[in-house]
């Protein structure tokens, strides 16, 4: 499924704008409902815990979330267009962020 359009389009130019953290809080409040922004943020922290080689127990341990969206997921993780690994890996260095897992 090709979700490119023009509006997309616009939005990721609209996004690419901002530059100071407190503008992307302002623009995805204005944007999403804080229950969408959580759970954004809480798919990447899934994400990153699956990157990282965290199993299942201590996903949903730590993130509360159901062992099904977590398999969604590491699906989208490991079969989908490597966005989750590209943010990740940016992620990562930005903050310092060095482990070994499993794709190295």
């Amino acid at each position: 499924m090709n979700m490119k359009c023009a509006e997309l389009d616009h939005l990721f130019d609209a996004i690419q704008t901002l530059s100071e953290k407190d503008e992307f809080y302002d623009f995805f409040q204005d944007l999403c409902t804080i229950d969408e922004l959580h759970e954004m943020g809480q798919r990447f922290e899934v994400a990153r815990l699956l990157d990282r080689g965290e199993n299942y127990d201590a996903i949903r341990e730590s993130t509360g979330v159901s062992a099904g969206t977590i398999s969604r997921i590491k699906r989208a993780y490991q079969y989908g267009t490597g966005g989750y690994k590209l943010a990740i890996k940016r992620f990562n260095k930005l903050h310092g962020i060095i482990y070994k897992t499993q794709n190295d």
